[in-house]
């Protein structure tokens, strides 16, 4: 798209919102943040919309200066970041009566919801998309704004061990160690360190696993009454999907936990079953390696589906 006209939709706009999927993961936190501190360098003032997340991210700190709740309903401009549709974002309403959305996204399976939309299906985070946004648009990645954007690309590239993560990644990270961020500090934060109830919470899968197809799928799930049990915050169930995953011959890996009565499912794949395939049937999303959606069939039909789906493509 022409990104000037980017700027001319920025420098129009008095009321901006920034919002993202719910439950935001490290991409989604870490390019929400990565605009607002860009358009504060516009001379832009934003209202960062972040219903909760969990404690690990607060290695970002302008996380503290993001809100619950919006302050308008009639926002001339909003940013959707790390979303493939509207359905999932953390606060869907503001778009209805928003003046411009732009959608900016990496997610294969984005259904272009925005009125302006730069997505890249082929980019292993949004924050690397916006990388190239930014410097598009002439706004400067200092070092603040590169602490964030590192928060999304590690976390979205397990660390850079997803097979979607490219040489343009490492340009990229190379650059903000040049900036003087501290990726062994952001590494260790956001996926080395475990909270008790993370640990706890990952036995509990860890009993639970059940392999199918000869062992090419992995199954596990937590309840609402296991994170009871073991006093789980925000965040607390990240990461569980990629013990199966991580397995000698699984391709598949999924993972359910259980939230307000309905379950979140996580999908992984290793080598060649595009999962966003299965999330889009599920009406969810993803990429080829990751998808999610969530569903208020019964643990036992979920799950039975789920496997069902998994075998077609193996």
């Amino acid at each position: 798209m022409q990104y000037k006209k980017v700027i001319d939709i920025i420098n129009n706009s008095t009321n901006i919102a920034i919002v993202t999927h719910e439950s935001p993961d490290g991409d989604a936190i870490g390019s929400s943040t990565a605009v607002y501190l860009a358009l504060k360098k516009l001379n832009k003032k934003a209202d960062l919309i972040i219903k909760e997340y969990s404690s690990v991210f607060n290695v970002v700190d302008i996380l503290n200066e993001s809100i619950r709740e919006p302050r308008n309903i009639n926002y001339d401009l909003v940013f959707v970041v790390d979303s493939a549709n509207a359905e999932r974002l953390n606060e869907i309403n503001i778009l209805k009566n928003a003046n411009e959305i732009i959608n900016i996204d990496h997610h294969i399976s984005n259904n272009l919801f925005g009125t302006y939309n730069i997505v890249d299906g082929k980019s292993p985070a949004c924050c690397q998309v916006l990388i190239k946004v930014f410097n598009s648009l002439g706004i400067d990645i200092d070092k603040e704004i590169a602490t964030s954007l590192l928060v999304g690309i590690i976390t979205d590239t397990n660390g850079f061990r997803n097979q979607s993560t490219n040489k343009e990644t490492f340009i990229d990270v190379a650059n903000m160690l040049d900036l003087g961020v501290n990726l062994s500090e952001i590494y260790m934060k956001v996926l080395s360190t475990n909270t008790l109830a993370q640990f706890e919470l990952k036995k509990i899968a860890n009993n639970r696993l059940e392999f199918f197809e000869n062992g090419k799928i992995a199954f596990t799930y937590i309840t609402e009454e296991d994170k009871k049990n073991v006093n789980a915050q925000i965040g607390d169930h990240e990461g569980i999907v990629d013990i199966g995953r991580s397995i000698e011959g699984v391709e598949v890996s999924i993972f359910l936990h259980e939230k307000d009565g309905i379950y979140k499912v996580s999908l992984r794949s290793n080598s060649y079953v595009n999962v966003s395939e299965i999330g889009i049937i599920f009406n969810g999303g993803g990429h080829f390696y990751a998808s999610g959606f969530v569903s208020d069939l019964p643990l036992i039909e979920l799950k039975n589906k789920l496997i069902e789906e998994v075998a077609k493509r193996l």
